[in-house]
């Protein structure tokens, strides 16, 4: 079943396009990558999936996004979309506050203010990011004080704090070590049970690893979109198989 239907997107900073004429259906409960060299639209295209584009000047969209069926800039009031669709950037965004803070910010937010509720949100998300274990008795500490991929994790609990569908993910391993990037990874693999994920990622084996989809964009187009599968080992276009081949980019 589809979550996101993505028709005739075209997106353009001033005179410049910088999506051309995207189509997608991404289905829920799949992990879904986007892959491409520097300055092709992957992370331009994430960022309308729950309207980040709507802070930049001369910005201007066409086409259509809907969620589950709903056009989401016509139909869908930005606070309740961002509620749906939450987002985990490529280096961890944490407040400089206390990881408990940190994860309540949101439900609290949206009006949850009893603490029984507010302790039980922040450890279910720090339980389904698999950092609870490792913070459980620091949720008064400065969560800037936690490593690079510990803070990540976090964001991830923050992201899922207010209950989300989809999970919208900027090369969130990018700035991470080895180590904490597989924690990521098999993180990703458990939440897809739960939840729509779309990933920017320029590493080509993470993509391999974790998706089920994977569109390969070039110069603000979709050259290809297919299971990760045949994107791999059976690209329909040359320059899919060139890119995944190391080729260019």
């Amino acid at each position: 079943m589809n979550k996101f239907t993505i028709e005739n997107l075209n997106l353009y900073y001033g005179g410049f396009q910088a999506l051309i004429d995207v189509q997608m259906d991404i289905l829920q409960k799949e992990v879904t990558a986007l892959i491409g060299p520097s300055g092709c639209g992957k992370s331009t295209f994430i960022k309308t999936l729950n309207r980040m584009n709507d802070l930049v000047d001369n910005c201007h969209i066409t086409g259509n996004i809907q969620l589950d069926g709903v056009d989401i800039y016509r139909n869908y009031d930005i606070i309740d979309l961002r509620k749906r669709v939450g987002m985990v950037f490529q280096k961890p965004n944490l407040f400089p506050m206390s990881v408990y803070d940190n994860i309540a910010f949101g439900p609290r937010t949206h009006g949850i203010k009893k603490k029984q509720q507010l302790d039980e949100i922040v450890e279910k998300s720090l339980q389904q990011a698999a950092i609870w274990n490792e913070v459980k008795d620091r949720l008064k500490g400065n969560a800037l004080s936690l490593s690079g991929g510990q803070q990540q994790r976090v964001c991830i609990a923050r992201a899922m704090a207010v209950g989300p569908e989809v999970l919208l993910m900027d090369e969130p391993t990018s700035a991470l070590d080895p180590i904490s990037t597989s924690k990521i990874e098999d993180l990703i693999s458990d939440l897809k049970k739960q939840f729509t994920i779309i990933i920017v990622t320029h590493n080509m084996g993470q993509a391999g690893r974790i998706s089920d989809k994977t569109a390969f964009f070039l110069n603000g187009k979709v050259i290809e979109f297919d299971t990760t599968n045949d994107i791999f080992y059976r690209p329909k276009d040359q320059r899919t198989e060139d890119y995944i081949t190391g080729r260019f980019g």
